[in-house]
């Protein structure tokens, strides 16, 4: 049988099964906006998936450009976003759906008047690389110099810090 998770403001403790609120668990925020992983630390960790919702402002991305070798999958709940994947845009509204194959180069960007709220879910399977792509790095989304290292990717945000959840 598998137990229960202790909770602790809205964040799993222990390992096991568990219900919250989106609104009751642990927000981060930095420039790039806020996001929600669900997830403890530790032994706590989703071991084989990644979950999280974005609250993208318009124009800032959800990540840098990059690819991995996990597939995901990004469903757009709420407002306008920006999709560059493989070097092509496509704009983005609510309730698409963006299907990524493992390997394939990509990044989504906040857009239109106000937050986009944005559901994402991966395989935990292997790191990112950061490859150079002149779209992504046009919109403020990518790296000038390719590389692994999600330290250098990320070097010009800030730490997350946590936060309430955003109203939306």
């Amino acid at each position: 049988m598998v137990p229960e998770a202790k909770l602790e403001g809205g964040v799993p403790q222990t390992p096991g099964w568990f219900v919250v609120s989106a609104q009751e668990t642990r927000w981060l925020y930095n420039e790039m906006g806020w996001y929600d992983g669900f997830e403890g630390k530790g032994e706590a960790a989703f071991q084989e998936l990644g979950i999280n919702l974005n609250v993208l402002h318009p124009g800032l991305p959800m990540a840098m450009y990059h690819e991995e070798p996990g597939q995901e999958a990004f469903l757009v709940l709420r407002g306008e976003c920006l999709l560059i994947v493989e070097g092509q845009e496509r704009p983005l509204k609510a309730w698409d759906f963006f299907y990524c194959p493992p390997m394939t180069k990509h990044v989504i960007l906040g857009a239109g008047d106000g937050p986009a709220l944005v559901l994402a879910v991966g395989a935990r399977k292997g790191k990112a690389a950061y490859p150079v792509d002149e779209t992504a790095i046009r919109h403020g989304a990518g790296v000038e110099q390719e590389g692994a290292s999600p330290a250098d990717a990320y070097a010009a945000y800030s730490e997350l810090k946590e936060v309430p959840a955003p109203e939306l």
